[in-house]
C-alpha cells in the first residue's frame, strides 16, 4: 500500500489528542488514533478505562476538554447526537435502548427517521396506495427487511422487543443502528451477556456488516476471542491513557495490556 493511499484512508475517521475530565478526575488523557475506511479498529481496556467515554465524545453526548475528531475531513466536536447522526455516524450502547412495547419492525423502522423526508402534510395522504408519503413508507420498509434478513431476525419481526431474549435484541439495537445507514458504527460492547453461539454469530454479523455493506466499525469490546477474530486493529488503554495500538496479536501479547487486564500477580503465576 502506498503512501497516498494510506493517507487516503486515514482521512476517513481520526482522533486527535482528545482528552476530557469530570470533576478533576481525567477520563480519557491526549488519545490519538485513526481508522481506515471499511475496517474494523477495536479499543480495549479495562473497567474504567474511558473506552465508553471515548464514545460518548465522538456520537456528541459529551464536548471533550481538548483535542479533534475528524470525520471524513471535518472536526465535529460541537454538533449535536442528531447531526452526528446525519453525518453518517451511528451507534449502539452498552446497557440495550429498546422500544419494550414495540415489535422488531417497529424499532427498526425508528432507525430510518433522519431519512424521512414526508412532512406533515404530505403524510396525511398515507392511506392513499401511489401517494409520496406511502411510496417512501414502501422504501423505508424495504431497507429495514433487508437489515432483518442479513441479521437473521425473520422470526423476531412481528414480535414485541421486551419479550425476546437477550441476545436477540442486542441484534435489534444493532439492526436499528444499521438503519440509519452509517459509513461508521460504533458498537459498545455488542456481545455482552451473549452466549458462546450467539457470540460466534455475532462475530460472522458484524464480518458481514463490514464486507457485504462496507460499513467502518469501531469496536468497544471485552471478550478478547471476539477483538482478535474479528479486529484489524486494536487500540488499548487504561485509565484513560495510551497503552499501544496496532494488529490484534501484537496487542494481546503487550506486557502492559496483559498487566492491564490480569494484574502483576497473575502475569507472574503464568510465567513461573
Amino acid at each position: 500500500m502506498d503512501t497516498l493511499e494510506k493517507q487516503v484512508e486515514s482521512d476517513f475517521f481520526s482522533i486527535h489528542n482528545l482528552s476530557i475530565a469530570f470533576g478533576g478526575l481525567t477520563a480519557v488523557d491526549n488519545i490519538s488514533f485513526d481508522v481506515a475506511k471499511k475496517s474494523i479498529f477495536s479499543i480495549i481496556g479495562p473497567n474504567g478505562a474511558g473506552k465508553t467515554t471515548i464514545f460518548n465524545c465522538i456520537s456528541g453526548l459529551y464536548t471533550p476538554d481538548s483535542g479533534k475528531i475528524v470525520f471524513k475531513g471535518e472536526d465535529i466536536i460541537g454538533l449535536r447526537p442528531h447531526k452526528i447522526a446525519i453525518k453518517g455516524i451511528a451507534r449502539t450502547f452498552q446497557n440495550i435502548e429498546l422500544f419494550s412495547r414495540m415489535t422488531t419492525m417497529e424499532n427498526l423502522m425508528l432507525g430510518r427517521h433522519i431519512h424521512i423526508k414526508t412532512g406533515v402534510l404530505s403524510g396525511a395522504t398515507f392511506f392513499r396506495r401511489k401517494s409520496p408519503a406511502a411510496r417512501e413508507e414502501i422504501k423505508h420498509r424495504e431497507r429495514v427487511e433487508q437489515i432483518i434478513d442479513l441479521l437473521d431476525l425473520q422470526s423476531a419481526r412481528n414480535q414485541f422487543v421486551g419479550g425476546l431474549p437477550y441476545g436477540t435484541q442486542k441484534l435489534i439495537e444493532l439492526g436499528r443502528a444499521l438503519a440509519l445507514e452509517p459509513e461508521l458504527l460504533l458498537l459498545d460492547e455488542p456481545s455482552a451477556g451473549m452466549n458462546t453461539e450467539e457470540k460466534q454469530d455475532l462475530i460472522f454479523w458484524i464480518k458481514d456488516i463490514q464486507d457485504v455493506l462496507g460499513v467502518t466499525i469501531l469496536l468497544i469490546e471485552h471478550d478478547m476471542k471476539v477483538v482478535m477474530d474479528i479486529s484489524d486493529r486494536v487500540l488499548a488503554i487504561n485509565f484513560g491513557k495510551f497503552i499501544t495500538e496496532g494488529g490484534p496479536e501484537e496487542v494481546h501479547k503487550h506486557p502492559e495490556v496483559l498487566k492491564a487486564y490480569l494484574g502483576e500477580d497473575e502475569i507472574i503465576d503464568q510465567t513461573a
